[in-house]
């Protein structure tokens, strides 16, 4: 089969090649899945690094999730039949023509969504469901800011926020950005961050502040959402895509009476696994009935992998790039 290996680390990815290699086999337990599409995500690009916390040996496969159909079972495994339109995570990367999955880790794709949206939607709208529902407990009406709308993990809580029934702040630096957002998910408010968003957030807000400020960014735009958060608001950490990781003196959610909630939607998984479970068939649940809308931005051949890297590397998606090993 064709795969992206990644055989040494590197920075702009120059330990990567298209190869062909052996069509793996799965083991006890494991699905093999002839792949339709794999989502590329940030931690797709670090591990070509060694800059993410799992660190498979060399040489690898990335491709951290996937869709395709089920092509052949391993020793034990039932309820997949072959030719079955599944998606998951892959133990066996994503970006090849074949991989390999724990088959109780897959779900069937639900009808309503194409193999590229259904790759690149489950960690993503996992993340914003475990920090909007359970983490953040939104209530209809209430105003949520958040930042980073354009990308995966922001425009993934824009959807699920007015899925919620909130009021919905989308916010980005780039008005063009935000006009794609505007068009397709229709939230109540848009904020260019560009020198600031404090008094536009509150202006918005009738004075108030948001009730929930869900941030994937950190460094300034978390110490000014400090600034713009309701009393009894809820401050979402998402991650630190600017790169600073913030800190907030003690007093500030005292005097405001806020709350600074971490979210890490696969460790409150593992932590809770009946809930893990609940919050999993939830947001496949909402996809198969159209509740929410994963956009898929821009689709690459494998062999032209490193563009699809770039448009993540560039912050030039809104949404989902996705990696065809089909086409």
């Amino acid at each position: 089969m064709r795969a992206l290996l990644v055989e040494a680390l590197a920075p702009n990815y120059a330990g990567c090649a298209v190869r062909e290699i052996d069509t793996p086999e799965p083991g006890p337990g494991e699905v093999r899945v002839k792949v339709r599409a794999a989502a590329v995500n940030f931690p797709d690009l670090l591990q070509t690094r060694g800059e993410y916390q799992h660190k498979p040996s060399l040489p690898f496969i990335p491709g951290l999730e996937m869709a395709g159909e089920v092509d052949a079972l391993g020793e034990g495994v039932t309820g997949w039949t072959p030719g079955q339109a599944v998606t998951g995570p892959a133990r066996v990367g994503g970006f090849s023509e074949y991989a390999l999955s724990p088959a109780s880790a897959l779900h069937a794709k639900p009808a309503a969504l194409s193999f590229s949206q259904a790759a690149g939607f489950g960690a993503a709208y996992i993340t914003a469901y475990v920090a909007l529902v359970r983490r953040a407990a939104v209530q209809p009406g209430e105003w949520v800011l958040v930042h980073g709308a354009a990308g995966g993990v922001g425009l993934a809580a824009v959807d699920m926020a007015k899925a919620l029934g909130a009021r919905v702040i989308a916010a980005s630096a780039s008005d063009a950005k935000l006009a794609v957002v505007e068009a397709e998910y229709a939230p109540d408010a848009l904020v260019n961050v560009t020198g600031g968003f404090r008094d536009k957030v509150k202006e918005i807000t009738g004075g108030r502040g948001a009730d929930v400020i869900y941030d994937p960014v950190g460094g300034d735009v978390f110490d000014e959402s400090v600034r713009c958060i309701a009393f009894d608001g809820r401050l979402l950490v998402v991650g630190f895509a600017s790169g600073r990781i913030p800190t907030v003196n003690a007093n500030m959610p005292l005097i405001k009476g806020f709350s600074v909630m971490g979210v890490r939607a696969g460790e409150y998984g593992r932590q809770f696994p009946e809930r893990g479970r609940e919050n999993q068939d939830a947001i496949w649940k909402m996809a198969a009935e159209g509740m929410v809308h994963p956009r898929v931005d821009k689709e690459f051949p494998l062999e032209r992998w490193r563009e699809a890297f770039e448009t993540l590397a560039q912050r030039q998606v809104v949404g989902k790039t996705i990696i065809r090993p089909d086409l």
